[in-house]
């Protein structure tokens, strides 16, 4: 089936989720989408490599976390391992003052929230003479998260940072 090559080739290039609305502007028919998807998740079951589907609305093709440690030094992650545990932090407590943030992290939490926030993993908004932090739509997509799983999400997150430290792949904290 044409339709499952060519979704199966748009998941591994883009590196990011897509939605169903962007494979099908590529050129995948609609009555094709479905069961094309539905045939590829089946074939990346037993597999190190998923197809997952985030909210209903976009599908992603990545490494399953059990394998992430084996490949980090051959991919290693655009995010520090000081970066990533602060943004566990900040999706665990979310909406959460920088200013607490501040008395977690350190004095470093600054430089942090400016570059998680050029990244766009992270939103802020003025609330006085503190800002409030939480992470963005981008922050969800980025890592294939369910917005509603808290623990979920902070634990596979000290997963990464596990096997970042593993391997030896951080960028200079």
């Amino acid at each position: 089936m044409e339709a499952k090559k060519i979704v199966e080739a748009i998941l591994f290039a883009a590196g990011r989720p897509i939605s169903k609305e962007e494979i099908i502007k590529a050129g995948v028919k609609k009555r094709d989408f479905d069961k094309a998807i539905k045939q590829l998740m089946k074939e990346y079951e037993d597999s190190a490599i998923e197809i997952m589907a985030i909210d209903d609305e976009k599908y992603v093709m990545q490494l399953r976390n059990e394998y992430a440690a084996y490949a980090k030094k051959f991919a290693p992650m655009e995010i520090s391992k000081s970066l990533l545990k602060t943004l566990a932090i900040i999706a665990y407590h979310q909406p959460v003052k920088q200013s607490e943030l501040k008395k977690i992290v350190g004095s470093q939490i600054y430089e942090h929230v400016k570059e998680l926030k050029k990244k766009g993993f992270i939103k802020t908004r003025k609330e006085g003479r503190t800002k409030i932090v939480e992470t963005s739509p981008y922050f969800y997509e980025y890592f294939g998260f369910d917005k509603k799983n808290k623990e979920k999400i902070r634990d596979i997150l000290y997963k990464k940072i596990a096997a970042i430290s593993e391997g030896g792949q951080a960028e200079a904290d």
